[in-house]
Protein backbone atom coordinates (compact mmCIF):
# COMPACT_ATOMS: atom_id res chain seq x y z
CA UNK A 1 0.00 0.00 0.00
CA UNK A 2 1.37 3.49 -1.07
CA UNK A 3 0.70 6.58 0.89
CA UNK A 4 0.99 9.87 0.56
CA UNK A 5 0.90 12.02 3.30
CA UNK A 6 1.40 16.17 4.17
CA UNK A 7 2.17 17.72 7.45
CA UNK A 8 0.03 16.43 10.16
CA UNK A 9 -1.84 14.48 8.49
CA UNK A 10 -4.26 11.64 10.62
CA UNK A 11 -5.77 8.80 9.99
CA UNK A 12 -9.06 8.72 12.03
CA UNK A 13 -11.81 5.90 12.73
CA UNK A 14 -14.45 5.98 14.43
CA UNK A 15 -13.59 3.01 16.05
CA UNK A 16 -10.41 0.77 15.96
CA UNK A 17 -12.61 -2.73 15.36
CA UNK A 18 -13.71 -0.52 12.19
CA UNK A 19 -10.09 -0.27 10.90
CA UNK A 20 -9.99 -4.01 11.04
CA UNK A 21 -10.69 -6.99 12.77
CA UNK A 22 -7.40 -8.41 12.82
CA UNK A 23 -4.97 -7.13 15.71
CA UNK A 24 -1.53 -7.76 12.81
CA UNK A 25 -3.52 -6.19 9.94
CA UNK A 26 -4.22 -2.70 12.69
CA UNK A 27 -0.30 -2.53 13.51
CA UNK A 28 0.93 -3.19 10.26
CA UNK A 29 -1.56 -0.49 8.93
CA UNK A 30 -0.50 2.34 11.86
CA UNK A 31 2.88 1.34 11.30
CA UNK A 32 2.61 2.61 7.32
CA UNK A 33 1.20 5.56 8.39
CA UNK A 34 3.56 6.64 11.27
CA UNK A 35 6.44 5.31 8.29
CA UNK A 36 4.72 7.84 6.04
CA UNK A 37 4.56 10.62 8.39
CA UNK A 38 1.16 10.47 9.19
CA UNK A 39 -0.85 10.32 12.74
CA UNK A 40 -3.59 7.83 14.06
CA UNK A 41 -6.35 8.80 16.09
CA UNK A 42 -9.84 6.70 17.33
CA UNK A 43 -12.63 8.87 18.06
CA UNK A 44 -14.56 6.61 20.72
CA UNK A 45 -11.00 5.21 22.43
CA UNK A 46 -8.10 7.08 23.93
CA UNK A 47 -5.35 6.14 21.02
CA UNK A 48 -2.37 8.67 21.01
CA UNK A 49 0.51 6.19 18.75
CA UNK A 50 2.74 8.85 19.29
CA UNK A 51 3.92 7.74 22.91
CA UNK A 52 4.52 3.90 24.16
CA UNK A 53 1.76 3.68 26.37
CA UNK A 54 -0.58 4.86 23.69
CA UNK A 55 0.59 2.67 21.38
CA UNK A 56 0.17 -0.09 24.27
CA UNK A 57 -3.07 0.99 24.46
CA UNK A 58 -3.54 0.31 20.99
CA UNK A 59 -2.35 -2.77 21.20
CA UNK A 60 -4.63 -3.93 23.73
CA UNK A 61 -7.93 -2.19 22.18
CA UNK A 62 -7.04 -4.23 18.77
CA UNK A 63 -6.62 -7.69 20.64
CA UNK A 64 -10.25 -7.22 22.69
CA UNK A 65 -11.92 -6.27 19.54
CA UNK A 66 -9.88 -9.12 17.38
CA UNK A 67 -11.13 -11.68 20.55
CA UNK A 68 -15.13 -10.05 20.57
CA UNK A 69 -15.09 -10.76 16.82
CA UNK A 70 -13.52 -14.61 17.49
CA UNK A 71 -16.14 -15.27 20.48
CA UNK A 72 -18.98 -13.93 18.31
CA UNK A 73 -18.04 -16.08 15.54
CA UNK A 74 -17.96 -18.95 18.07
CA UNK A 75 -21.38 -18.05 19.40
CA UNK A 76 -22.70 -17.72 15.95
CA UNK A 77 -21.41 -21.22 15.18
CA UNK A 78 -22.29 -22.59 18.49
CA UNK A 79 -26.32 -21.79 17.94
CA UNK A 80 -26.18 -22.64 14.43
CA UNK A 81 -25.10 -26.19 15.71
CA UNK A 82 -28.08 -25.87 18.20
CA UNK A 83 -30.87 -25.34 15.68
CA UNK A 84 -29.53 -28.16 13.42
CA UNK A 85 -29.71 -30.58 16.28
CA UNK A 86 -33.67 -29.32 16.86
CA UNK A 87 -34.51 -30.29 13.07
CA UNK A 88 -34.13 -26.39 12.26
CA UNK A 89 -33.18 -25.68 8.69
CA UNK A 90 -31.49 -22.82 7.72
CA UNK A 91 -32.83 -20.15 4.85
CA UNK A 92 -36.06 -19.00 3.54
CA UNK A 93 -39.22 -21.83 3.28
CA UNK A 94 -40.00 -23.54 -0.19
CA UNK A 95 -41.99 -21.24 -2.10
CA UNK A 96 -44.04 -24.50 -3.62
CA UNK A 97 -45.47 -27.51 -0.91
CA UNK A 98 -43.84 -31.02 -2.00
CA UNK A 99 -47.15 -32.24 -3.58
CA UNK A 100 -46.87 -28.98 -5.61
CA UNK A 101 -43.20 -29.70 -7.27
CA UNK A 102 -44.60 -33.42 -7.64
CA UNK A 103 -47.53 -32.37 -10.00
CA UNK A 104 -45.12 -29.69 -11.44
CA UNK A 105 -42.85 -32.77 -12.47
CA UNK A 106 -45.74 -34.77 -13.73
CA UNK A 107 -47.20 -32.31 -16.03
CA UNK A 108 -43.93 -31.28 -17.85
CA UNK A 109 -43.36 -35.07 -17.77
CA UNK A 110 -46.44 -36.05 -19.06
CA UNK A 111 -46.25 -33.34 -21.61
CA UNK A 112 -48.78 -31.94 -20.68
CA UNK A 113 -47.07 -28.32 -20.06
CA UNK A 114 -43.67 -26.93 -21.15
CA UNK A 115 -41.52 -25.65 -18.01
CA UNK A 116 -42.83 -22.11 -18.76
CA UNK A 117 -46.59 -22.68 -18.49
CA UNK A 118 -45.82 -24.44 -15.20
CA UNK A 119 -44.06 -21.84 -13.94
CA UNK A 120 -46.98 -19.34 -14.76
CA UNK A 121 -49.89 -21.62 -13.45
CA UNK A 122 -47.86 -22.21 -10.42
CA UNK A 123 -46.90 -18.58 -10.55
CA UNK A 124 -43.08 -18.71 -10.10
CA UNK A 125 -40.12 -18.13 -11.78
CA UNK A 126 -38.91 -20.29 -14.51
CA UNK A 127 -35.76 -21.12 -13.10
CA UNK A 128 -37.79 -22.54 -9.94
CA UNK A 129 -39.45 -25.41 -12.20
CA UNK A 130 -35.81 -25.66 -13.71
CA UNK A 131 -34.33 -26.48 -10.89
CA UNK A 132 -37.49 -28.50 -9.33
CA UNK A 133 -36.65 -30.85 -12.75
CA UNK A 134 -33.19 -30.88 -12.51
CA UNK A 135 -33.53 -32.53 -8.83
CA UNK A 136 -35.78 -35.08 -9.73
CA UNK A 137 -33.77 -35.99 -12.61
CA UNK A 138 -30.86 -37.10 -10.14
CA UNK A 139 -33.00 -38.51 -7.44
Amino acid sequence: MTMTTENNDVLVVWKLDRLSRSLKDVLLLIEKVEQAGAGFRSLTEVIDTTSPAGRMMMQMVGTFAEFERAMLRERTQNGLDAARKQGRVGGRRPKLKKHQQEEIVNLVNSGQKNAADAARLFNVHPATVSRILQRDKTS
